[in-house]
């Protein structure tokens, strides 16, 4: 199934978008996409109903998109986690995944405008697969029990500042989460469709030159490995939010360093999971 949300900011209506492309209404179901929805039955509700034709449609027209899923407890980041990525950044290949943390408040809709921080000259983009947590996740036994735990998966876009990242702070918080830094979305597509989160293929283009063009087999730490990772030293909750890497073609890395300015648009494909589309502004 495919789950957005639909309407202005903080007034968005859950939604369910079909193969036909359809648009149903789930109000009936829930008041939101949110962590008691994903671990409390609900998608097996949203499916029986969907699948018996008693959801009301909805007309998507003039409606503005939001993040598939209601603010996240939680935005997990894995650093560094495609080789080619690690290769153009100059840093070692990871032993153990990096992790940090990016503010939730950065979540806004696939195609809501960024903006570039005040005195920022090294505004960056990124590419991720996101994955979001469907069942409570502590002290996962392994891999093999990890993906019971997720409940599907978006497009993100971790949108970097490298000065503030790298320069700043010996933590990359401060970079990666200046508002509207992470917009996500247009869907939350549930496990059930992506059978194999290693074979998506990712892509990012800037005024219309693509600049990333990766694949999700080539993570360092798989899917698997990073929820299984993760539980161990924190318990992933339902309704958050794990960035799992980037592939190569970032400005960091890129000939002439061409970060992003106001006027700037960003587009991002995931393979199965929809598209989004930005314009950077000045804030």
């Amino acid at each position: 199934m495919k789950l957005l949300r639909l309407g202005s900011p903080g007034l968005e209506r859950p939604a369910l978008r079909t193969e036909d492309g359809r648009t149903l209404d789930l109000s009936s179901l829930t008041a939101d996409i949110d962590g008691t929805l994903l671990a409390g039955g609900g998608l097996e509700r949203v499916r029986a109903a969907a699948e018996a034709g008693t959801l009301p449609e909805l007309d998507p027209t003039g409606l503005r998109i939001g993040a598939p899923v209601v603010r996240p407890g939680k935005v997990v980041c894995i650093g560094l986690n495609y080789l080619d990525h690690a290769t153009e950044t100059g840093a070692g290949i990871p032993g153990r995944p990096v992790v940090f943390m990016k503010d939730p408040g950065t979540v806004i809709g696939p195609f809501d405008q960024v903006l570039i921080p005040r005195g920022s000259t090294r505004t960056d983009w990124e590419v991720e697969l996101a994955v979001v947590i469907g069942a409570r996740a502590r002290y996962l036994a392994g891999p093999q029990e990890a993906l019971h735990h997720v409940a599907g998966y978006a497009i993100s876009h971790d949108v970097s500042e490298r000065e503030f990242q790298l320069d700043f702070s010996s933590q990359w918080d401060l970079g990666k989460s200046c508002e509207t830094f992470n917009p996500l979305g247009p869907f939350l597509v549930t496990a059930d469709e992506v059978p194999d989160p290693q074979q998506l293929t990712l892509r990012l283009a800037v005024n219309g030159i693509e600049r990333q063009h990766g694949r999700t087999s080539d993570m360092i730490f798989d899917v698997a490995h990073l929820v299984a990772y993760l539980s161990q030293y924190m318990v992933l909750e339902p309704g958050d939010v794990i960035n799992t890497g980037t592939p190569a073609g970032v400005a960091l890395g890129l000939p002439g360093n061409p970060f992003l300015r106001a006027g700037d648009t960003t587009e991002l494909t995931i393979t199965g999971l929809g598209g989004q589309r930005q314009t950077f502004a000045q804030a």
